[in-house]
C-alpha cells in the first residue's frame, strides 16, 4: 500500500501542477464572472465530480485504453472544446442579462444540475486533467504491492481534493469580482462579454493543446 513518502511527494506534484491555471481554472472564472458564486462553485464540483471519474477509469484500468486510443482522445477532446465554445457564444449573446439587482443578489440564469453537467464535462475533456491521472498519478504507485487499483483510487482522492480546493479559491476570489463589476447595467453587460471571450478562448486552447502523443 502507499507509504507517507509516497503520498506527500504525490500531493506535492499535484498542487504544483494543478496551481498552474488551466481549463479548469479558467472555466471557473468565466463563471463566477459571468454568473456569480452559486453557478461558478456548482462547475468547480462538477469539475471535481469528473475528474473523479477519470481516477475510477485509470483505477479500474480503463484508463490505458484511453491513453493507447488516439482517436478517442481527440474525440472527446473535441467535443469538450466545441461545448466551451458554444457555452462562450451563448454568454456573450446574452451578455445583457448579467448583473445583480440592487440589493446585490445573484441572477438564477443557470441551474445548479446545468452548472454541474458542464463542470463535468470541462474535467473529462481537459488534456491537463488527464495528463495528470494517466500519466503522473500512476509513476507514484507501487507497482510491485498489491491492491494496485485501490493505490490510485487513494492517490486520486486527494488529486480531486487539491483540485477542488484550488478551483474553490479562484471561483470565490472572481466572484468578489463580480460583485463590484455588476453594480452598474454596463458592467453587468461586460461581465458576460468577458465571462463568454474567455470560454471561447478557453475553447479553442483545449482544442490545439495538449498533445495526446507528447
Amino acid at each position: 500500500m502507499l507509504n507517507l513518502q509516497q503520498t506527500l511527494a504525490f500531493a506535492a506534484a499535484a498542487a504544483i501542477i494543478i496551481a498552474i491555471p488551466g481549463p479548469s481554472v479558467v472555466f471557473a472564472i468565466s463563471r463566477a464572472i459571468a454568473h456569480g458564486r452559486r453557478t461558478a462553485m456548482a462547475s468547480v464540483v462538477g469539475n471535481a465530480v469528473g475528474l473523479l471519474l477519470l481516477v475510477v477509469l485509470v483505477a479500474v484500468g480503463l484508463g490505458a485504453l484511453l491513453a493507447r486510443s488516439e482517436m478517442l482522445f481527440w474525440v472527446i477532446k473535441a467535443l469538450g472544446a466545441g461545448y466551451l465554445v458554444y457555452l462562450g457564444i451563448q454568454a456573450i449573446r446574452h451578455r445583457h442579462d448579467f448583473g445583480a439587482d440592487s440589493q446585490g443578489s445573484e441572477p438564477a440564469t443557470i441551474s445548479w444540475s446545468k452548472s454541474l453537467r458542464q463542470g463535468f464535462v470541462v474535467a473529462v475533456s481537459n488534456p491537463k486533467s488527464f495528463i495528470l491521472v494517466a500519466a503522473v498519478l500512476p509513476q507514484f504507485v507501487d507497482r510491485g504491492a498489491e491492491q494496485f487499483g485501490l493505490q490510485v483510487f487513494l492517490l486520486g482522492a486527494i488529486l480531486v481534493s487539491i483540485a477542488l480546493a484550488s478551483d474553490t479559491v479562484w471561483a470565490l476570489l472572481a466572484a468578489r469580482l463580480r460583485t463590484w463589476l455588476s453594480r452598474s447595467p454596463r458592467r453587468g453587460s461586460l461581465l458576460g462579454t468577458v465571462g463568454g471571450v474567455s470560454m471561447i478562448g478557453l475553447g479553442v486552447s483545449v482544442a490545439f493543446t495538449g498533445n495526446h502523443s507528447k
